[in-house]
């Protein structure tokens, strides 16, 4: 599983619980992206290293040309999970456009490969 699959899955999350108004369970996709950005445990990562063949290294090389020793999925994860928060708990009947207009936007970042969220962090510093 690609991060560019696991945005296309969380944005029809997003987009499905919003729909039907559960709203447990977007609480519950809150808590799973602040889970995975304060403990870096992606389920991308996880999935990848479950599914691998005995010998195959599932750690990439990272480089050390980057700003801040912070990833840049990690940070979107907290971001992403900051403002889902306070949009759809805190300022719900304020601000009730914009989770799904987050929920479009992650489900086109999965579908076109391209997020402007990242492509931010990126050129602000975080590693890639």
């Amino acid at each position: 599983m690609t991060d560019r699959n696991y945005r296309l899955l969380f944005g029809l999350a997003i987009l499905l619980t919003l729909y039907f108004d559960l709203t447990y369970v977007l609480y519950g996709l809150i808590g799973l992206i602040f889970l995975e950005g304060v403990t870096n445990w992606r389920i991308p990562l996880l999935v990848n290293r479950f599914m691998q063949k005995p010998g195959e290294n599932a750690l990439p090389v990272e480089s050390f040309d980057f700003k801040w020793p912070f990833h840049v999925e990690r940070t979107w994860r907290l971001v992403v999970g900051f403002m889902l928060f306070l949009t759809a708990v805190m300022f719900n009947e304020v601000a009730w456009f914009l989770p799904w207009f987050m929920g479009f936007a992650i489900f086109g970042a999965g579908v076109s490969g391209v997020c402007p969220m990242l492509l931010g962090l990126r050129s602000a510093g975080c590693r890639s």
